[in-house]
């Protein structure tokens, strides 16, 4: 596909690594929807993204705002399902006497953010995309938590969760031209990265992968304008980690 004309909807995109999504898109001559529940962050998009505030886990905005968006451009050719929260949790905590056991509550949230929002931006996007006949490209932030981390029960779930679903896509829909992808980044050097995990434990990080440093978020970017562009990559988890993985 060529980005250069393109319609793309990018969620969670007003600030971080779905900002720099979004502007890489840009900058490739797309035309760029940033989907963000923060109003506010929204105000300060650069010029030449358009924003519109909506909540990824409420289906009946989604499909409002995605109508929307469709009557305003005619179509959605790319959709980048950035939306998401890391949720850092341990399954046991015994310095909790009170509450020992990861809550419930929170597992079903981070599940609902992280996961349940795929599957109702997608779902909304690609009913537009088969009425209109668009050969489109769906791409999914995945994470390496995707392989089970330490202490991130419910976000790992969701992640791993978020690959079946690519992958399961990518069969169902390639027939009708539109292929689905993830970009599974390491750790990324984003304000949420480091809100999310100790100094320690980033330093940690960083000398275990091979390039002994953190990702940026215009790295992941670039990921994602390479699945976008290549036409025969169709159900591929891109690991973008600096070989942390290996």
């Amino acid at each position: 596909m060529n980005v250069k004309g393109a319609v793309a909807l990018v969620t969670g995109g007003a600030q971080g690594l779905g900002l720099a999504i979004a502007c890489r898109l840009m900058n490739e001559s797309a035309t760029v929807v940033v989907a963000d529940r923060n109003a506010e962050a929204l105000n300060t998009l650069p010029q030449g993204l358009e924003g519109v505030v909506m909540d990824v886990t409420e289906p009946e905005q989604v499909k409002a705002e995605v109508t929307g968006i469709v009557d305003r451009h005619g179509r959605v050719d790319i959709l980048v399902n950035n939306a998401g929260v890391i949720v850092s949790e341990p399954f046991v905590n015994v310095m909790n006497p009170s509450g020992i056991m990861h809550d419930y509550g929170r597992f079903r949230d981070s599940l609902r953010i992280n996961l349940d929002s795929v599957f109702i931006v997608t779902a909304a996007v690609v009913e537009h995309m088969v009425k209109h006949r668009t050969k489109g490209a769906i791409v999914n932030i995945s994470s390496i938590s995707a392989y089970g981390n330490e202490g991130q029960t419910s976000y790992s779930a969701a992640k791993a969760g978020v690959n079946a679903m690519t992958v399961t896509w990518s069969k169902e829909l390639g027939r009708l031209g539109i292929r689905a992808n993830a970009v599974a980044p390491g750790f990324i050097a984003t304000e949420s990265t480091r809100h999310a995990l100790s100094e320690t434990v980033l330093k940690h990080i960083q000398n275990n992968t091979p390039l002994r440093r953190l990702g940026q978020a215009d790295e992941v970017a670039q990921a994602v304008i390479a699945l976008v562009t290549n036409d025969f990559i169709n159900g591929t988890v891109l690991e973008v980690n600096g070989g942390l993985t290996i």
